[in-house]
């Protein structure tokens, strides 16, 4: 098949690409995610599929894009925010309704392949993709190939601890996984709403937050000075196992711009080398990254 289908299964809208062979875009479609109907959701998936098809007169190979990861044990939907998906064979279904193989992947495994294959890291050899928003997750690529690991779990550096933890960060906020003080409760979207709020601030979004610390508010500027750090260490961690060539960010936290100049220079105080040549870029596709990454997960 020379047309490749990728869909971003996400919590609030579901939207498929179709790419040619040498990955330009033909179609882009989305549609809203029906809420916690896991049946409504494949008939949505499938139904979108079909009609990029309709549009292409073109049969093509599917990637999906889903938050959590397949289970090793189960081959079922586990570690899902979107908790209809859970314990549910989703690659089965799907490729009953389609009639073909379907391959399935993290939300942040994709963003790492797309980013990988032609966006801000081509070429390069090891890449670490980051999502933060919402939450916190993480995919590892390797010479174009998305690693999951032997359990499925290759990249959630969202659920270790924040390392290098000061004594006003013990014991951290508690997790939904059941645990506190993971770095997806820190630094998440809430979690710099939680950081600001908790030294005093007024209750403000993350984007009111940027926007403010841009115009001087010192209250702002101090909450994304505390997350710059942490982010810092945070990847330091990540680099001092991985050594990934290049650390790409998506997700609507990626879009503030002094993360790109400041957390390397503060990284550099965790990280157990002499000479840090990992660069830390924003995604090229931005949103667009995850949807992309399935559609790559035929390459």
């Amino acid at each position: 098949m020379t047309l490749r289908i990728g869909v971003d299964l996400g919590g609030t809208k579901i939207e498929a690409i179709a790419l040619d062979a040498n990955g330009r875009e033909l179609i882009r479609r989305r549609v809203p995610t029906p809420r916690g109907d896991y049946r409504a959701t494949l008939c949505a998936v499938a139904d979108l599929i079909r009609a990029v098809e309709t549009q292409t007169g073109e049969r093509g190979s599917v990637g999906v894009a889903t938050p959590g990861a397949v289970s090793r044990a189960t081959g079922r939907i586990k570690n899902s925010n979107s908790v209809c998906l859970i314990d549910r064979p989703l690659a089965e279904d799907l490729a009953v309704l389609l009639d073909r193989e379907v391959r399935l992947a993290n939300d942040a495994n994709c963003l790492a392949l797309s980013e990988a294959v032609d966006g801000a890291a081509a070429g390069a050899g090891v890449v670490f993709g980051v999502i933060i928003g919402t939450g916190t997750g993480g995919g590892v690529v390797v010479h174009g190939r998305v690693v999951e690991g032997i359990n499925g779990i290759a990249g959630e550096w969202g659920h270790n601890p924040l390392p290098w933890s000061q004594d006003v960060e013990r014991p951290g906020p508690q997790c939904y996984c059941g645990k506190h003080g993971c770095i997806e409760t820190i630094l998440s979207g809430p979690g710099v709403v939680r950081d600001y709020e908790s030294n005093g601030g007024q209750s403000l979004t993350a984007v009111d937050i940027v926007r403010h610390a841009e115009r001087g508010d010192t209250g702002c500027i101090a909450t994304l000075e505390r997350y710059e750090d942490r982010l810092a260490r945070g990847l330091a961690s990540i680099i001092n196992v991985l050594d990934p060539d290049v650390i790409v960010l998506g997700g609507g936290l990626s879009n503030i711009t002094r993360l790109y100049r400041n957390v390397p220079r503060l990284w550099g105080n965790y990280v157990f080398s002499d000479r840090i040549d990992t660069r830390l870029v924003p995604a090229k596709y931005g949103d667009s990254s995850g949807v992309r990454g399935a559609a790559w997960l035929w390459d």
